[in-house]
């Protein structure tokens, strides 16, 4: 088990666990939040069954997906998830990334950084690589301005690489967001 220690000035990530079902529910059966993202059962039974069988492959490093909380009290206010490990170029894809109404004024600075803190420095990969829906416009213009790269589009998708280089100029530029 990766022992992560994820923390920004106002938001930590922490591993999911069974007991975060319902609000994860609740994030991806909002039409306020999930115009962009991949449509899920609003069954917390099931989601929590979904946690239960991810574990394993979170176990394998295979895997990982974090709850967004505010540091002052422990509030969850997010997900966002590492998954689709590549071995060359060594990559990692992520998403499910949603932050909801309670989130702190920087959240979502603070968790792209912190995505990559883990992606980076704790898994050691050397790119990251994902996809934006077309018309999801704050999305895109974000990861551009953090110096991610498109790389293609289709139909649906524009598709993103962030070299670990990008990251590690951010990581200073940033600094006030991650409290250092």
């Amino acid at each position: 088990m990766i022992d992560f220690n994820l923390k920004a000035s106002t938001t930590y990530l922490r591993l999911v666990r069974e007991d975060d079902a319902a609000f994860i529910c609740s994030l991806r059966n909002d039409d306020k939040l999930n115009t962009y993202i991949s449509k899920s059962t609003a069954d917390i039974e099931a989601q929590r069954q979904w946690i239960k069988n991810y574990k394993d492959k979170e176990n394998n490093k295979e895997e990982f997906y974090f709850i967004i909380c505010k540091n002052e009290n422990d509030q969850p206010i997010g997900t966002v998830r590492l998954y689709d490990f590549k071995v060359n170029p060594k990559s990692f894809c992520w998403g499910s990334w949603i932050l909801n109404e309670n989130k702190t004024k920087y959240a979502a600075v603070e968790s792209a950084l912190l995505v990559y803190e883990a992606g980076f420095s704790y898994l050691d990969f050397q790119q990251s690589h994902f996809e934006v829906m077309k018309g999801n416009d704050k999305v895109h213009s974000f990861h551009l301005k953090m110096g991610a790269q498109k790389i293609s589009e289709d139909e649906i998708n524009e598709y993103y690489i962030f070299p670990k280089e990008q990251y590690l100029k951010n990581k200073i530029q940033y600094s006030k967001f991650l409290g250092k």
